[in-house]
């Protein structure tokens, strides 16, 4: 019987070539021209990648599976690059990614506010475009919004003290340069003055009573400044009224937080007496006098020669007043106010009959 031999024949199948890769995505698509931000690249077929590229330079990258890697973003100059990712297969289409410049702050106004914050400022600069954050110290801003490349409007955050802070705007391309805000105290508190009235001509010592009165500028009669003022504590400053002209005006204080409110205060005239009524009196006092007049509202005190006398204000024009005993025969009458003393009238003191 012959035998014969079989063969079995191997056919060899040929290799099938590893897809090309592709990127659908770079997050983030912009980051500072410095680099050294971490930039996540999705797309298809990454397995084996040997490298990744922003634009003719090569990142360091770590492939996470076929569909993510994770690159740092090397250093490059302001503009657009394509971002690729290379494989056995081939290398990916580029992804366009932004190299952003740090955005550069020149200004802030107004370059001062209260504590409490809220007030709007203006912050000058370039490469404002993409503002991520505008920062006051520690503190982020209560809201910003990008005007244009070189100009936001960012609401200031409260604070807890006094004093200069940083001001910094943060963008794809860095945090920039710093400005100065300076917080002050909340706007001064008017609530009393002490007197409340005085010569027209002024010079004569007031006492303001409220609140926030540290770092008083100005303290004000009407539209004139006290030529001189002490601030005494946060509640109470010590001021001398300027001249002024017979009428009411506003006091106010002003600090870097703000105007007070007004309180009122009164320039005076000397006060005169027109009459009495009546003329005489019994030398043992106890009687009521009628003084008629002008500028009487004010009066601290009715003077019978240099005794003073318990008296009434009726109004600006009258007053009552209990003649204090004295010595038999004429004696001068005055009233005191805020605005001076008043020239004397004549009263005569009458003794008792003769028996």
């Amino acid at each position: 019987m012959e035998s014969s031999d079989s063969s079995i024949s191997l056919i060899r199948q040929p290799a099938v070539a590893a897809a090309a890769p592709a990127i659908s995505s770079v997050v983030p698509n912009q980051g500072p021209v410095a680099g050294g931000n971490t930039v996540t690249l999705t797309g298809t077929d990454f397995t084996g990648a040997t490298s990744v590229s922003f634009g003719t330079v090569a990142a360091a990258f770590i492939a996470v599976s076929a569909t993510q890697a994770t690159a740092i973003a090397p250093a490059a100059p302001a503009g657009t690059v394509n971002v690729t990712i290379t494989t056995p297969g081939g290398t990916s289409a580029g992804i366009p990614y932004t190299y952003v410049a740090a955005p550069v702050l020149s200004s802030v106004a107004p370059a001062q506010g209260p504590l409490a914050g809220g007030n709007t400022v203006t912050l000058s600069g370039t490469g404002f475009t993409g503002t991520t954050s505008v920062h006051f110290g520690a503190n982020a801003a209560s809201s910003f919004t990008v005007v244009s490349a070189t100009q936001l409007t960012a609401v200031v955050p409260t604070t807890g003290s006094p004093g200069p802070v940083a001001v910094t705007v943060t963008t794809p391309g860095g945090t920039s340069t710093q400005a100065v805000f300076y917080y002050y105290l909340a706007a001064p508190v008017l609530s009393d003055v002490t007197p409340g009235a005085g010569q027209v001509a002024g010079g004569n010592s007031v006492t303001l009573t409220g609140a926030n009165f540290l770092q008083a500028t100005a303290v004000r009669f009407g539209a004139t400044a006290a030529a001189t003022y002490t601030i005494v504590s946060a509640t109470e400053i010590a001021a001398l009224a300027p001249p002024g002209v017979a009428g009411t005006v506003p006091v106010t204080v002003t600090t870097p937080g703000g105007t007070s409110n007004s309180v009122a205060y009164v320039y005076l005239g000397t006060p005169v007496i027109t009459g009495l009524v009546p003329g005489q009196g019994p030398s043992a006092g106890g009687n009521t006098v009628t003084l008629t007049g002008v500028g009487l509202t004010y009066a601290t005190a009715a003077l019978f020669g240099a005794v003073p006398a318990g008296f009434t204000v009726v109004s600006d024009t009258q007053l009552t007043t209990t003649a204090p005993p004295g010595v038999a025969g004429g004696v001068t009458i005055r009233v005191v106010t805020p605005g001076g003393t008043s020239i004397g009238v004549p009263y005569t003191r009458l003794g008792p009959p003769n028996i």
